[in-house]
């Protein structure tokens, strides 16, 4: 009887163990696909797939809310002088970092002093505007401006914060004088943060697996998932069989419309959609190669795409791009109407370029995106619709890391290039600056090589100006002016759509889609993993 007993006790023990595995683990967690290469450090990442991983592993002062708007996060209040040059902010006691340590006033500045030195990732949102940052106490920093910066403090959203003692221990050799290399070669796989998950394990080409920071300052909710993994695929067979198995709970927004369909169709899955508050896809003309450089060809060439079947076939329940800023975004400009498909007028623009005459000495080349293979049905139809007025297209399927590549070079950039470009804070001005002012170029999201000083102009005097109101009016001259050189042919305010399992996943997205509400999140906080709920037993 004693050895039965025992036996029953270490039985019980064994399922209670595979059960907090399987349950406290492995089925505690939510797992979403994104395209790849996602670099986790948040003075170097900005793309979709950065922006996903940096959110859930650090905090910024203030934080977005859904409707575009900020609020309190590291910072529970700030003042602002009336001329907006100093801008004092109040921060949370109390806050850890990963590693147990306390967050101060300090680390904040280093973060700022680290993201300005090495000039990458979001830096371009703060460089023009910030003098200096001075911890006053342990619990109090303040920023002394260049210049005034209206939309401060929604750019903050995109200033996170590491841990200063952490990233110094890591430093390896590098440009930087005492700081080596600022800790760049460590965050490529680890994490100096304070926010609600923390690196678990990083494959560089495969995924990212964070784990919930217990300790973390804003605390639980029950259900919240034990693990946020972010995987690098984007295949749709593999998606499809990955959320068939239930081990995908968040599809990426690149698949393929007949893919959501089926997703749709298998038990406990459903597809939102959703025109998120700042997202375009635009076909970006180099404006200093052949025969690109001509506005006049460029005219003709927005008039021979076929926008409706783009918004209402190939991504339905997008709207037609009515200019640079999407319509969703504060700050747009109503009154910019949305080119035609016309190729009567296509010709007639065709007739006043240089190159007309000699087109076939002028072949277009066009890249678009391999993760995303609707883009091909884009590239084809342009291709068809070209013709039809002359000009030749030559189409080139690349991963994204190779258009990243392509787009550092202005001879290697192609005539055209298929890219989808969110706006980094949720005003205008957060989509002109990245894709329109000069420091932009030799990056994904300016393949237009504009160059343009009256436009860098316009858009740091905007950026300078207080009012809002007058600002919104300045960003509204900045579209004009861009519709009149029609750098860009803006195809589409996307409508994001993804598959998710409702069945055991709340995902507070798909709740504010249920309920008809306005989503206007920058990139990458639609998969804030700590406001989803994970029910494994309903699976």
């Amino acid at each position: 009887m004693k050895r039965v007993f025992l036996t029953g006790k270490f039985l019980a023990f064994a399922l209670i163990m595979i059960a907090v595995f399987c349950f406290g683990q492995s089925e505690s967690i939510i797992r979403a696909t994104e395209d790849w290469p996602t670099y986790i450090d948040p003075a170097v990442g900005s793309d979709f797939s950065d922006c996903i991983a940096i959110v859930n592993l650090y905090d910024s002062l203030v934080f977005p809310n859904a409707d575009g708007s900020v609020g309190p996060h590291l910072a529970t209040h700030w003042d602002v002088t009336p001329d907006g040059l100093t801008w004092t902010f109040y921060l949370r006691q109390g806050v850890k970092f990963h590693s147990g340590n306390e967050l101060t006033a300090e680390d904040v500045v280093f973060s700022v002093e680290r993201l300005l030195t090495m000039g990458e990732g979001f830096a371009y949102m703060f460089e023009p505007f910030i003098d200096e940052v001075v911890a006053l106490d342990p619990y109090t920093v303040q920023f002394k401006m260049k210049k005034p910066y209206g939309p401060f403090l929604s750019t903050l959203v995109r200033l996170y914060i590491l841990e200063k003692d952490l990233v110094l221990q890591h430093l390896d050799s590098g440009p930087y004088g005492e700081f080596g290399d600022y800790g760049r070669k460590w965050l490529l796989e680890h994490d100096a943060g304070s926010g609600p998950y923390m690196v678990e394990e990083v494959k560089m080409e495969e995924y990212v697996l964070t784990k919930k920071f217990d300790d973390w300052w804003g605390g639980w909710e029950p259900n919240a998932p034990e693990y946020f993994k972010e995987m690098a695929t984007a295949d749709p067979v593999t998606i499809r069989t990955l959320v068939a198995k239930k081990e995908l709970e968040i599809t990426d927004e690149l698949q393929p419309m007949e893919s959501y369909e089926a997703m749709a169709k298998m038990p406990g899955v459903e597809v939102v959609r959703f025109v998120p508050g700042g997202m375009n896809l635009n076909l970006m003309l180099h404006t200093r190669k052949p025969p690109t450089d001509d506005v006049h060809f460029r005219r003709a060439l927005a008039y021979a795409v076929d926008y409706k079947t783009i918004a209402n076939i190939i991504f339905p329940g997008s709207l037609v791009a009515r200019g640079p800023v999407p319509q969703t975004l504060p700050g747009h400009d109503s009154s910019i109407q949305p080119w035609e498909f016309n190729l009567d007028k296509a010709r007639e623009e065709l007739k006043k370029s240089k190159y007309y005459g000699q087109l076939d000495e002028y072949p277009l080349t066009l890249s678009w995106c391999a993760e995303v293979p609707e883009e091909e049905k884009i590239a084809l139809m342009l291709q068809a619709n070209f013709a039809r007025i002359g000009v030749k297209l030559e189409i080139t399927k690349k991963p994204f890391g190779s258009m990243i590549a392509d787009a550092q070079n202005m001879e290697t950039t192609p005539n055209c290039s298929l890219v989808f470009v969110a706006a980094h804070y949720m005003e205008a001005g957060g989509m002109l600056t990245t894709r329109y002012h000069s420091q932009s170029t030799g990056t994904w999201e300016q393949c237009e090589w504009l160059l343009n000083p009256e436009i860098d102009q316009m858009i740091e005097d905007a950026l300078s100006t207080i009012d809002t109101e007058e600002r919104f009016n300045k960003y509204h001259a900045i579209q004009q002016k861009l519709v009149e050189l029609c750098p860009t042919i803006w195809l589409i305010d996307r409508a994001e759509t993804r598959a998710y399992q409702a069945s055991y996943v709340s995902w507070f997205v798909a709740d504010l889609v249920h309920q008809g509400k306005k989503i206007a999140l920058p990139l990458g906080y639609g998969l804030y993993a700590h406001d989803m709920k994970v029910f494994p037993e309903k699976k």
